[in-house]
């Protein structure tokens, strides 16, 4: 790797939850690096802790022990707020269930983060605008999600995730509700904008095929990064 700019830094995290009486130990300690420009796969399979470690790179969640750094900055122990303000500067969030507004249009959605950011209507329309153009749905913006198929519909989450031109884009089984042919060419666009744009992009998935499509892999079992993928 060229660039070897650190933008997430986990040191030996650990993340639990209470069930009950009981605290389930989700993540055991865990350590890596993501640099800057990075199209990192974390794969795992149900249940080996992957989707915690989204959650906390995406600020939505906090580690019980340990340390992440997000550029340099130690985010482990901000509040609410501060990790919202971080989330809308820096970080996409593309879902395999799109989590598109279904009484907002296509443009719409696309601007609403914008609009949480304050930003002049006109503005964020032109710039919503163009991010459709991007991603090749600026024909349909008036369209609701029902009026869309699954491809254009994350098409559109991929739009949203980016209006805010984040440095960091977390994809969740971002191909998981589509047909082959169209998880392919999200992919493509994922691997565009890793390239073109400079996007870093962390793809969280079970499936090893999607896996291998990136970078590099780091595999998680049992809450713990493994070598390989031991699992499959």
């Amino acid at each position: 790797m060229t660039n070897t700019q650190t933008v997430i830094q986990f040191i030996d995290v650990t993340k639990s939850y209470k069930m009950g009486d009981t605290d389930f130990q989700v993540l055991k300690g865990v350590s890596f690096d993501i640099y800057k420009k990075d199209f990192v796969g974390i794969v795992g399979p149900s249940g080996s802790g992957k989707t915690t470690i989204m959650n906390l790179i995406g600020l939505l969640d906090t580690a019980n022990t340990g340390k992440y750094l997000l550029n340099g900055e130690d985010v482990t122990s901000l509040s609410s707020s501060q990790r919202a303000t971080l989330r809308n500067r820096y970080i996409g969030f593309i879902f395999q269930s799109f989590f598109l507004l279904p009484r907002l249009t296509a443009i719409q959605n696309v601007m609403l983060p914008l609009m949480y950011r304050g930003i002049d209507r006109k503005i964020a329309h032109e710039k919503a605008m163009t991010m459709l153009k991007k991603v090749s749905m600026d024909h349909r913006p008036n369209h609701r999600p029902s009026e869309l198929s699954g491809g254009q519909q994350q098409r559109v989450a991929i739009a949203r995730a980016l209006v805010g031109d984040p440095t960091l884009i977390l994809a969740d089984e971002p191909t998981g509700a589509l047909d082959q042919k169209t998880g392919a060419d999200v992919l493509n666009l994922l691997k565009q904008l890793n390239h073109e744009e400079g996007a870093t992009v962390i793809i969280i998935t079970h499936d090893v095929a999607l896996a291998n499509q990136c970078h590099r892999k780091i595999p998680v079992v049992d809450g713990l990064i493994t070598e390989k993928d031991a699992w499959i």
